[in-house]
């Protein structure tokens, strides 16, 4: 079912991972090199300013919880999981701290140094979305997960995954059907 590429990538996770279990740091370097880019792409567009902190933490987590993963899925997914945890840990933080107003602006905001045209429009059109229906859209166009897959790194049913997509969705074509893209 998987390009042979992806199983022997994530077979090559599966033993580094084992190796970090048994508390090798190379193998961690090597893990972080794979997966730095996809985790740090996710979070910049679900938590804005917040990714690089959130990520650098997924890692920490990830290297004190090395025994927890057991192969079930791939090492990619498990990772932004974690990233996604953070931040909704981050933001229920956040919420407990701050009145609900001013948590409504921290959660839409996104990273405000867009690479190029394609990243601006793309995060004006996340930008007004829920944090659920962000990295719903993020996870299964921007990355390419599947709809199981990102069910499972955001911890959700599968048919509450496949709602968010569509509301999401629905929202974005709205603004872009409004002129939402100047």
């Amino acid at each position: 079912r998987l390009p042979r590429s992806v199983a022997l990538r994530d077979d090559e996770d599966r033993l580094l991972n084992h190796r970090v279990a048994a508390g090798d740091r190379a193998a961690f370097q090597l893990l972080v090199l794979r997966h730095e880019g996809r985790l740090r792409g996710f979070l910049s567009r679900v938590a804005g300013s917040d990714a690089d902190d959130l990520a650098q933490e997924a890692f920490v987590r990830a290297w004190q919880r090395a025994g927890d993963y057991r192969g079930q899925g791939s090492y990619a997914a498990w990772l932004v999981g974690i990233g996604w945890r953070l931040f909704l840990d981050q933001q229920r933080t956040a919420r407990g701290r701050e009145a609900p107003a001013a948590n409504e602006g921290a959660a839409t905001s996104v990273d405000p140094r867009p690479a190029n045209d394609a990243a601006i429009d793309a995060g004006r059109l996340l930008a007004p979305l829920s944090p659920q229906e962000r990295a719903a859209l993020i996870l299964c166009f921007g990355h390419g997960w599947s709809h199981g897959e990102a069910a499972e790194i955001m911890g959700v049913p599968l048919g509450t995954l496949k709602s968010l997509v569509l509301r999401g969705r629905a929202k974005a074509q709205r603004m872009i059907g409004e002129g939402g893209e100047t």
